[in-house]
């Protein structure tokens, strides 16, 4: 993948990475874990995680479904090392390795099931991504997508104008570099466009009635410690402004008489047992 397919390289390295990726993983599992083992999938699945990260998603889906065999991507080489770290315990069963998600090296209709899980808000035409992972499972198998969308995150009180800060940063940086920060709402059609059949959406709702609040707390100042700059660099807002509208949002979600949600699309859908006709 070139540097312009991954306009976040620096922000994906970041050691805040490893702590966001933790806890949005540690908050979405509860919710997520059921769509998964509701599948129908052989005895034996092959499943493939599209930019699996440090491994968060691929321990937890190998606990859940102790007959299958995993493969992980990832373009980060130290995200990579994490992750085999932390799936040491599962041996052959899961291989972890670089990878491009818009240029998957594997043989069309190899796997069961594909995932991908924060990453389309990343990259540039994530349709491209969607397009690659249809390509590689099996027809019957599933696709199991989690879309981030930045203007479904909610929180009240809260010292700044949150629905502002996500309109003129983090919409604003996707728009700059060429990223959709809206991928949650667009997902069913993107892969409804694709020809695949069985598009369902549920949502993960990461509140503070559903989550520790320390865990959301936890997510948002990642995401302070990472994107700061780079918001910074795109739009009109100073460092300072988006480092104080993050801890902002972080303690507005970590106050006991405040409430905030962040609302997770899941987005499942199945490549059909015939060939689709455009």
């Amino acid at each position: 993948m070139s540097r312009d397919r991954n306009p976040q390289a620096e922000q994906m390295a970041h050691e805040s990475m490893v702590r966001n990726l933790a806890a949005q993983a540690e908050a979405l599992w509860p919710q997520e874990q059921r769509l998964l083992a509701e599948l129908e999938l052989p005895a034996h699945p092959r499943i493939l995680d599209v930019g699996c990260g440090t491994g968060e998603a691929v321990r937890r889906v190998a606990e859940l479904l102790p007959g299958a065999s995993l493969v992980g991507i990832d373009l980060h080489e130290p995200h990579l090392v994490i992750a085999r770290e932390r799936c040491a315990r599962f041996a052959a069963r899961v291989q972890l390795r670089a990878g491009d998600a818009f240029a998957l090296d594997f043989p069309d209709r190899s796997f069961d099931l594909v995932l991908c899980r924060h990453l389309l808000q990343a990259v540039p035409e994530p349709e491209r991504v969607l397009a690659e992972m249809a390509r590689v499972t099996r027809r019957g198998g599933w696709l199991h997508v989690v879309a981030e969308d930045y203007g479904m995150i909610h929180c009240h009180p809260c010292a700044v104008d949150a629905d502002r800060f996500w309109r003129e940063g983090p919409l604003r940086l996707g728009r700059r570099t060429g990223t959709d920060l809206h991928c949650g709402r667009k997902a069913f059609h993107w892969l409804t466009r694709l020809g695949l059949t069985d598009v369902r959406v549920e949502y993960a709702i990461l509140d503070t009635q559903r989550v520790p609040r320390s865990l959301l707390v936890e997510i948002f100042e990642a995401w302070r410690d990472g994107y700061t700059r780079i918001i910074a660099e795109h739009t009109d807002l100073s460092e300072s402004e988006v480092r104080a509208s993050f801890q902002a949002i972080a303690d507005s979600f970590g106050d006991p008489e405040a409430y905030g949600v962040w609302l997770v699309p899941m987005v499942q859908a199945r490549v059909p047992n015939q060939a689709h006709e455009p």
